[in-house]
């Protein structure tokens, strides 16, 4: 059973569908600068998500300067204001602009192989181009969970566009994981965020910059129940629009220690971190679970 909307959420799902349908029709350097004037300003106004990212860039560089980390968190949110506006044209472009725009790069071939696969994708903030990508150049069933967005006429409309090309399956977080491990076992790729913060009901604490973070151990069970491999996707912005690289699938993963499978997993996730350090997602509260005893960070 859906949910009907009122005629508010209708009204506004509207015009937020109407809006990228414009935004689409616009060059990339524009939708690019319209971004980088938007998240300058978001940073100054922002005042509450602006402390929760340089607190997180405090606490993950603290060898870096105060001058070099306030310069990542600026561009970070001229990063997120980006890609969002690109969502307009990643949903509702043509396919030759797509592809155009997009250059999936690396281990391509391991999408071709019909095992059963994982693809580990943190949270940069093209994460939304790393999907488009990922069902552009495969044609195995791509897989991915998602959460519900509270207006149900966004919701639906959402939905539709990520699942435009290929073939797609989308799983609500709260049908629970059977549906995505079958999806998974019968030789789905699917495409796994693991890397937020999701309350320590669902994770372990594992040191994520050397400070214990919340962590869902989902990437060592799927594997493990799935019998998948395990292949890292990074998404990057560029000029041109997002380079998508797979990288080499993980050996001797999981092991049976699903604590040291997930430490490994953020240890990866750091390294690759570090070589664009303001296109993470560093507006999430990715230290607000604590251990036990331990003081609220933010």
């Amino acid at each position: 059973m859906t949910d009907k909307p009122t005629l508010r959420q209708r009204l506004s799902g509207q015009l937020v569908i109407a809006l990228m349908h414009g935004l689409a029709r616009l060059p990339l350097g524009l939708l690019r600068a319209m971004g980088n004037v938007l998240g300058r300003f978001l940073y100054l106004v922002a005042k509450p998500r602006r402390r929760i990212v340089h607190t997180n860039l405090q606490l993950c560089f603290p060898e870096v300067s105060k001058a070099e980390r306030r310069r990542w968190a600026r561009q970070s949110f001229v990063y997120f204001c980006q890609t969002w506006l690109d969502r307009s044209w990643l949903w509702l472009a043509s396919p030759e602009v797509v592809r155009r725009r997009l250059r999936l790069t690396g281990q391509v071939h391991e999408l071709d192989d019909p095992r059963p696969l994982i693809l580990l994708a943190p949270h940069f903030y093209g994460l939304d181009a790393a999907g488009v990508a990922m069902a552009l150049g495969s044609t195995r069933t791509a897989v991915s969970i998602y959460t519900k967005q509270p207006n149900p006429v966004l919701d639906a409309w959402i939905k539709e566009r990520r699942a435009r090309f290929g073939q797609v399956l989308l799983f609500n977080r709260s049908e629970g994981l059977r549906p995505v491990i079958k999806a998974l076992r019968n030789g789905g790729g699917l495409f796994l965020l693991p890397d937020m913060n999701f309350g320590p009901r669902e994770s372990i604490f594992v040191p994520f910059f050397g400070v214990p973070a919340a962590t869902v151990s989902s990437l060592s069970r799927f594997a493990e129940i799935g019998g998948a491999r395990v292949i890292p996707l990074l998404a990057k912005v560029t000029r041109q629009g997002y380079e998508i690289e797979m990288l080499p699938h993980w050996q001797d993963f999981p092991t049976d220690d699903i604590v040291a499978d997930t430490t490994r997993m953020n240890r990866e996730v750091e390294s690759w971190i570090r070589t664009m350090p303001a296109q993470y997602f560093w507006v999430h509260k990715r230290f607000k679970s604590r251990p036990p005893g331990e003081p609220p960070i933010y």
